[in-house]
């Protein structure tokens, strides 16, 4: 099992135990009034787990606790697993930052751009360039998802079958020659919108490499960390250890099982969704950050060279644009001071951002309010699991970064 404790006492690497232990005492309180169903917090300074606290339950009505070896749902923590595995296919010349996507996939050659009328009766224009592996990097591509319900072409994607799961008669090569025939919201590269992009990244780096996505993501990263108990879907003793998923009742605010979200992940999918479709464990986790922290390489494995990951986590968007002045930023990522990267939101302000953290942290978080960072100054990360749903429901995130940051003091 996957499990995790800590490694050393958290005064040897400058962190102070008492205030560490202010941040479970916090969350314990969103447990107790039903806010979270229960969480699991890992700080890690200088590569060694120096606190672990839970609280709550893994499954409320049955009250099951939140262990150590607890499986969640990671939605789009996901995506910068999947970034990684792209920046293989990057490092072995099988595909270049500026590539057009449709050397890989065809049918985006011919994807046009929304330019006006409504959902049903939309006017489009062709693409003044066409998308690159960057912009799916980085969120600058032009395409969206259904679920936000903010713009016609959201409509769209909804009509055509991809709302929170993508339509269940299509694998993940269909997904995207669909996706390919629906508008862009906006140019290739002019603004910063949250999408599919990574999933249709995840079908690049099938068609690069010549293996399926899943199997290249078990080869070439999940596997060779030793993140074991990663996978698009769990089963048997996996299944009785997954949390269940959780979202806030519209009148009450307490956490009311989401049952059918839930279930997803139970089922083999038949399109693995390289933006959201991994289920993962804190242990497994933690590796993928500290091979991250020690640039590429963990426990004697090289994953990416040692350039390659500075490279991603630097703030990619034109002329160091911030989230807040490029585009349609959801949710934490609307504040000042951040950056994206390949794969990553990046600050780059920590003034502007109000939140204690430092120049070239990188991280992002999963649609059921799970979060984690990297903070190379500090020697930091930080992992954060509950089962939430939406991940703005609380203002979670900026609490965790005030009362972490708070506990350095050495």
């Amino acid at each position: 099992m996957s499990a995790i404790s800590p490694e050393i006492d958290p005064s040897d690497v400058g962190l102070d135990p008492a205030r560490l232990a202010l941040v479970g005492r916090r969350f314990d309180r969103y447990v107790a009034e039903r806010k979270l169903p229960g969480f699991l917090l890992v700080v890690t300074r200088a590569g060694k787990v120096a606190h672990v606290a839970r609280g709550g339950f893994r499954d409320l009505e049955n009250g099951a606790p939140v262990e150590a070896d607890t499986l969640f749902r990671i939605y789009s923590m996901t995506k910068p697993i999947t970034s990684v595995a792209a920046m293989i296919c990057y490092e072995e010349g099988l595909l270049a930052l500026d590539d057009p996507l449709s050397k890989f996939i065809p049918e985006f050659a011919d994807t046009r751009v929304f330019a006006g009328g409504s959902s049903f009766r939309p006017a489009t224009a062709p693409m003044s360039e066409p998308i690159r592996i960057w912009h799916l990097m980085t969120h600058t591509s032009g395409l969206t998802y259904g679920w936000m319900y903010n713009h016609p072409v959201d409509a769209m994607y909804r009509a055509a079958g991809f709302d929170w799961d993508p339509p269940p008669d299509l694998d993940l090569a269909g997904c995207c020659s669909r996706l390919a025939g629906l508008p862009l919201r906006c140019q290739p590269g002019t603004e910063w919108n949250y999408s599919v992009a990574t999933d249709v990244l995840g079908r690049v780096v099938e068609i690069a490499s010549g293996r399926r996505f899943e199997q290249f993501l078990t080869e070439r990263v999940l596997g060779p960390l030793g993140m074991r108990e990663t996978s698009f879907y769990v089963e048997g003793e996996g299944a009785e250890r997954l949390a269940v998923l959780y979202s806030p009742d519209l009148v009450s605010g307490r956490a009311t099982r989401a049952v059918h979200m839930g279930e997803v992940a139970l089922h083999p999918p038949r399109a693995p969704l390289g933006g959201s479709g991994l289920v993962s464990t804190a242990a497994d986790y933690h590796r993928f950050t500290q091979m991250l922290l020690r640039r590429g390489e963990l426990d004697g494995v090289r994953i990416l060279g040692a350039r390659t990951v500075p490279y991603m986590t630097r703030n990619h968007l034109p002329e160091g644009a911030e989230l807040a002045q490029f585009g349609n930023p959801i949710g934490e990522q609307s504040e000042a001071g951040v950056g994206f990267g390949l794969g990553f939101s990046v600050v780059i302000d920590p003034a502007a951002l109000k939140v204690t953290s430092s120049v070239g942290e990188y991280g992002w978080g999963g649609a059921a309010s799970t979060l984690f960072w990297v903070d190379p100054e500090e020697e930091l990360t930080v992992l954060f699991f509950t089962q939430l749903l939406p991940s703005t429901t609380y203002p979670i995130r900026r609490q965790l970064k005030q009362l972490v940051y708070s506990a350095i003091v050495g």
